[in-house]
């Protein structure tokens, strides 16, 4: 909502129509178990702007009431909160409970939910672990989760996860009056962006490594990289996973008319979706890529495995001429006149060196040596 809005007065508590009773939590999704410090506080920064201009520090408990006395509105950053801290939050903010559960546990695919005139979104984060060679255990792209809220006089932002450039947005949107004006929803759009930007790092350093492995696999040296492109690729499903499914919610705020969403805004959310586009055609040809030089590295291996088959058996048949002429002549029966005759030993011997040297150009020229 824009700043110059008429205020509203603030509701005394929760909303008076009780949801339903929270879904059950699956199995094998953790509630967030980070532990703070003592110094270590769950509010980042508790900010109100008015006219795109940030204004004096207030609390969180006093935010939510001085942004909509003034008509704007409060942004409010959270990292990793508590099921009790971000229950609170959600009582003073009028928080959707099923929206708090899904802020406090982790592990949530990107989405968009829309409760009453307050929306909240998921979007998964990623980084690229650097490191000096990949390995079949090489971990390359870390993720996360940001949750925001979105009312018309507040937006709250929920990070979990080591990794994330919000200070450093923050400062680089209070810049930008003129983005700030158009109310809360600026605060998603440069989240989302941010999200599909680092999305774009995350895909410009993945297909370096897939250029090495694929180097790797056509190189003259006779190299294992099975392991290597199977983790590698593993690593590439978990960055699928955060950019597919993010299209469809910012479809939405590009397309769909939402009231704490002005038409101003569309514009902005339809870019960071061609964007989100353009990295999942990324993504989703890198994934093939890494497909074929799979099947390629699995054809070589195949193929140098046949040819040392192809060795032995050449040697085994160059060998097999002297054990057999050797056996022959091993059984030492009476009649045998070779075994008697002066220059039988030195005929022996160059028949078998002249069977093994035919033996050995034919195979060569057959290319099983």
């Amino acid at each position: 909502m824009a700043a110059t809005d008429t205020p509203r007065d603030l509701p005394a508590g929760p909303p008076p129509l009780q949801p339903p009773t929270p879904r059950p939590r699956p199995a094998g999704a953790p509630k967030s178990t980070r532990a703070r410090t003592a110094d270590e506080d769950v509010v980042v920064d508790c900010a109100v702007y008015v006219d795109g201009r940030r204004q004096a520090p207030v609390t969180p408990e006093e935010a939510l009431e001085a942004a909509v006395a003034q008509g704007g509105f409060v942004w409010l950053g959270l990292y990793e909160p508590t099921d009790e801290e971000l229950t609170a939050i959600g009582d003073r903010y009028g928080l959707h409970p099923l929206a708090v559960e899904d802020a406090v546990y982790a592990h949530q695919r990107p989405k968009l939910e829309h409760y009453d005139d307050a929306l909240f979104m998921v979007l998964k984060t990623a980084t690229y672990v650097e490191h000096e060679q990949l390995t079949a255990t090489s971990e390359v792209v870390d993720t996360g989760e940001v949750m925001v809220f979105l009312g018309s006089h507040y937006v709250i932002t929920v990070r979990h996860g080591t990794h994330s450039g919000l200070t450093s947005l923050r400062a680089r949107l209070e810049e930008q009056r003129d983005l700030l004006c158009l109310g809360p929803s600026a605060v998603l759009y440069a989240v989302a962006d941010l999200v599909v930007d680092s999305f774009v790092e995350v895909a410009e350093a993945v297909t370096d490594d897939v250029d090495e492995l694929e180097s790797s696999v056509f190189s003259p040296q006779r190299t294992d990289d099975i392991g290597r492109l199977y983790q590698l690729k593993r690593e590439l499903m978990s960055l699928r996973k955060a950019v597919s499914p993010l299209e469809l919610p910012l479809q939405k705020l590009a397309e769909r008319q939402i009231d704490v969403v002005p038409e101003a805004m569309r514009s902005y959310f339809r870019d960071v979706q061609d964007h989100a586009i353009r990295v999942r055609d990324q993504v989703s040809a890198l994934d093939e890529l890494l497909s074929s030089i799979l099947q390629a590295s699995l054809a070589r291996s195949t193929m140098a495995d046949n040819q040392d088959m192809r060795k032995i058996s050449a040697y085994a048949g160059i060998i097999a001429v002297p054990t057999a002429i050797a056996g022959i002549y091993g059984m030492n029966f009476d009649y045998m006149p070779e075994l008697r005759w002066r220059y039988g030993y030195f005929l022996v011997l160059l028949v078998i060196a002249a069977v093994c040297v035919l033996l050995y150009r034919g195979f060569k020229r057959n290319g099983w040596l």
